[in-house]
Formats: C-alpha cells, sequence, structure tokens
C-alpha cells in the first residue's frame, strides 16, 4: 500500500495538533502505520532549527533568514524522515507543512509567492500532502486560547493581531485555490466533532481500509 501524507494548518491556537493527535490515534486503533510529525522540526537537526525560529530572543530575525531556516528544516524533514515512512506504506501526519509557509511568509511578512512556490518545490522535492486540514477561528479567539495556555509566547506568537489576520485570509485563500485537496473545518467547533469530521473526510479521500468507520460518521 502506498503511503498517505495528511497535513494540518492554521493560525496558532486553532486546534490544529490536538487534532493531529487525534487522528493518528485513531488511525493507530485502525491498524494502520501511522508517523506523527511537525514542522519545523521532526528531524534532530530540524529542532535545532525550530529552536531558533521560535525562540522570543531572536526578535531581530529578518524575513529572509525566516523563511530559509523554515524551508531548510523541511527540506532535511523530507529526506531524512518523511518520504523513507511514506515510501513503507506509512500514513504521515504532519503539524504544518507548505501552507504554513505560504500563509506566514507569504501572506504574513509579504513575501513574494511565486519565489515561495520555487523555494519550497526545492525544499520539499516536490513532495506535496495528499490531504490538508485548515482549521479557521477567529483571531481573537487564537489570542485567548494561546493567553489559557499561561506559558511565554513564543518569537511568532508575540507578533500583532493584524499579522495573525492576514495569515488567516492568506489560509483561506489558498483553500479556495485548491478544493480538491484542502478541507477548511470550522475550529470553533467541539474537538469531538471536529474529530469526526476529520476522520470522515480521511475516509473518503484516502485509499485505504478502514474498519471501524461509521458509514453516517463518514457521509456526515
Amino acid at each position: 500500500m502506498a503511503g498517505c501524507f495528511i497535513t494540518f494548518e492554521g493560525v496558532d491556537g486553532c486546534g490544529k495538533s490536538t487534532q493531529a493527535r487525534l487522528l493518528a490515534d485513531r488511525l493507530v486503533g485502525e491498524g494502520h502505520q501511522v508517523i506523527l510529525t511537525r514542522e519545523p522540526g521532526g528531524t534532530p537537526l530540524g529542532e535545532k532549527i525550530r529552536t531558533l525560529l521560535l525562540d522570543p530572543h531572536n526578535g531581530e530575525m529578518v524575513s529572509e533568514c525566516e523563511v530559509l531556516l523554515y524551508l531548510a528544516a523541511r527540506a532535511q524533514h523530507v529526506h531524512e524522515k518523511i518520504m523513507q515512512h511514506l515510501s513503507s506504506g506509512a500514513i504521515v501526519i504532519c503539524d504544518r507543512f507548505q501552507e504554513a509557509t505560504f500563509a506566514y511568509q507569504g501572506y504574513g511578512r509579504g513575501v513574494d509567492r511565486e519565489m515561495l512556490g520555487a523555494m519550497n518545490l526545492f525544499a520539499s522535492g516536490g513532495l506535496a500532502p495528499d490531504l490538508t486540514f485548515i482549521f479557521d477561528i477567529p483571531i481573537e479567539t487564537a489570542f485567548k486560547r494561546l493567553e489559557s495556555m499561561n506559558r511565554a509566547k513564543d518569537r511568532l506568537e508575540s507578533e500583532g493581531k493584524c499579522f495573525f489576520e492576514r495569515i488567516r485570509q492568506g489560509y483561506c485563500t489558498l483553500s479556495a485555490e485548491a478544493p480538491e485537496r484542502i478541507v477548511m473545518l470550522d475550529g470553533t467547533l467541539s474537538p469531538d466533532l471536529i474529530a469526526k469530521k476529520v476522520f470522515g473526510a480521511v475516509v473518503k479521500k484516502m485509499d485505504v481500509p478502514f474498519y471501524g468507520a461509521d458509514t453516517k460518521e463518514v457521509h456526515d
């Protein structure tokens, strides 16, 4: 069985990491080989780059440096980890991938999207997700969720609301441009309801057996 590549996207605080874990757990329960990973990170080198990118003390980092670091981490991630597991038939679930680059660095930072596309193509070796979920929530809600976590904000989370509004609009545009691959869901719904919608979309999209799938759930 060929592997499947599923990515989870959205602004910080949208609930994507929770949903990625829930899907991974359910697929493992279905008997599938599942790899749950994240960007930036996913490999020892990628995690070191993640620390540089998110460290709030690196506030002087320019957009060009930021883009190159994200894509360096992606190149290592794809070639060291993702492709290896996809070729073995695993379902790879990644917390952020290319849409994050286009939304955060493209729409958020204003980096040229055409150039970002070419750079991402080089870094990823042409790998693209089979299915992408974007969780859309109002920025005010996202900020309240981040504040409720009672932890220090990282470098990106410390950006202003205008920055995140641009990112949110960017994600909406990206979703509209690729409806055959991207599923946008309301991130303000209950986690259980979102998880059911995610699993239903996976069942309909992926060419893999799901023995415990509930027919009504899949078609909701």
